[in-house]
């Protein structure tokens, strides 16, 4: 692909395509990861000369129906504050917009703008007729065959990998393509089946696979352990069985159980195989806690996405707090992606102790499991 720090940027108009969907509330910004995430490459652009718009997508707006909820007005206000000049905020900008080189602005959700989530090629024009250069940056999105990602690429007089997109995909390639060993991946999430694809892939790659959440429980269903009425899949049992006979893949012996998930809820530590009817297993129990603990601390190299539990409330994050302190320790080199991670890498406070976290979710899964992603796939077309 080529690479933005490749391509004369002075003078140039440059169209910079960023990931900068952030939470959101009472018009501020509430973590901004993703912003400092992308102020290396707009901080670049603007010192080489170029005139800079950047966009990106905030929420899911019906297309052609502006909210004021999704607007990107306060992510220009915080973006104003980390680089320290001003961001200018443009609502109206297909038609065309006025900026100057060394200038910055930031046009309004892309998700407004009819026809982005079917990739109108007469939308990706509009776009790419708005620069000279256009910069793919936002990996997070890359997985995504839309306008403002893959649409434009084609269309653009110029059209280059961005210095955070590139840096997300040679991290993870490290992982994927030749990663130091053991290499052990752990995988959350609610359902075998949104994952059947990743999972599959992985405990084919990888020496051990740890999961957690709905899938975990799935895994113990088909292993003739009781759940009760945790979150599982009982149609995907089979395929549950296959993963299982690889020998890869560590089941919990104890769990932490609640009859509800509730902020009030207690959970108790129970033996695997003492699950009650009316049980829902929240977490991990100290026993698995501390087999897992020991596997990350043998590990050369691990990848993370998901949590092990509800971690978000405290009765039922011990699992996950446990395992995020261990990854954090280990001398492994350490990958972590998807949103519920990084939530739970920033309430365990133990950033400084990952080596790359991914800004990606959908992105980092389907990279890793292979496939291709569309808006790489058009840059190397490009290129």
């Amino acid at each position: 692909m080529l690479a933005m720090q490749d391509v004369d940027l002075h003078g140039k108009r440059v169209l910079i395509r960023e990931d900068l969907n952030v939470p959101i509330s009472a018009g501020q910004v509430t973590s901004d990861a993703r912003l400092l995430a992308a102020i290396p490459t707009l901080r670049m652009a603007l010192e080489e000369g170029a005139a800079v718009m950047v966009m990106s997508h905030l929420g899911r707006p019906a297309e052609g129906a502006p909210e004021p909820r999704f607007s990107l007005q306060p992510v220009a206000h915080h973006l104003t504050q980390l680089l320290g000049q001003p961001v200018r905020f443009v609502s109206d900008w297909l038609d065309g917009v006025e900026v100057q080189p060394g200038e910055i602005v930031l046009l309004e959700n892309v998700r407004f703008c009819v026809g982005e989530k079917i990739n109108d090629s007469a939308l990706a024009a509009r776009m790419a007729a708005l620069c000279d250069v256009f910069v793919m940056d936002a990996f997070a999105t890359a997985h995504r065959a839309q306008a403002s990602t893959e649409g434009v690429i084609h269309a653009a007089p110029v059209a280059c990998a961005g210095p955070l997109l590139m840096t997300e995909l040679n991290a993870l390639s490290a992982v994927v393509q030749n990663p130091q060993r053991p290499l052990i991946a752990i995988i959350g999430g609610a359902k075998v089946s949104t994952k059947l694809g990743v999972l599959r892939q992985l405990v084919d790659q990888v020496d051990q696979l740890i999961t957690g959440g709905g899938i975990a429980n799935t895994l113990l269903a088909a292993a003739g352990k009781p759940v009760g009425k945790s979150l599982y899949e009982p149609d995907m049992l089979a395929q549950a069985q296959e993963l299982l006979d690889t020998g890869k893949i560590p089941l919990p012996d104890d769990v932490i159980c609640a009859s509800e998930v509730s902020a009030t809820a207690r959970g108790s530590s129970k033996n695997v195989d003492d699950v009650s009817a009316d049980d829902m297993i929240l977490d991990i129990g100290p026993s698995t806690s501390a087999a897992y603990t020991h596997l990350v601390g043998s590990a050369g190299t691990i990848l993370w996405n998901g949590p092990l539990g509800v971690f978000e409330l405290e009765d039922f994050a011990a699992g996950t707090r446990t395992l995020a302190q261990a990854i954090a320790a280990s001398k492994a080199y350490s990958v972590a992606g998807g949103g519920d991670t990084l939530a739970a890498i920033d309430q365990f406070g133990i950033a400084d102790g990952i080596d790359y976290q991914s800004t990606g979710g959908g992105a980092f899964l389907e990279f890793v499991e292979g496939k291709t992603l569309p808006a790489i796939a058009a840059l190397q077309a490009r290129a």
